[in-house]
């Protein structure tokens, strides 16, 4: 599975790595959680508001912090 965090960086965008990561841990899965913060890459995706998050290619959440139960809920 591979997660993609993106945005530019900012606070928003590390919180929702964190969240992220702690999701993984709590589900116990293997997953690759890259950052992407290239706003070309970014806007490739269709994703006008950061921070978004992907899993396996497929933007779930745009423009909001996600929760790790959010996260979890998605991962599933």
């Amino acid at each position: 599975m591979k997660i993609q965090i993106l945005g530019t960086g900012c606070p928003r965008c590390k919180q929702t790595e964190a969240n992220a990561r702690e999701a993984v841990k709590n589900l116990g899965i293997n997953a690759v959680i890259e950052k992407v913060t290239d706003i070309n890459k970014i806007i490739d995706f269709g994703v006008t508001a950061t921070p978004a998050l992907t899993v396996n290619g497929e933007v779930k959440f745009s423009g909001k912090i996600p929760s790790v139960e959010e996260i979890e809920n998605v991962l599933k």
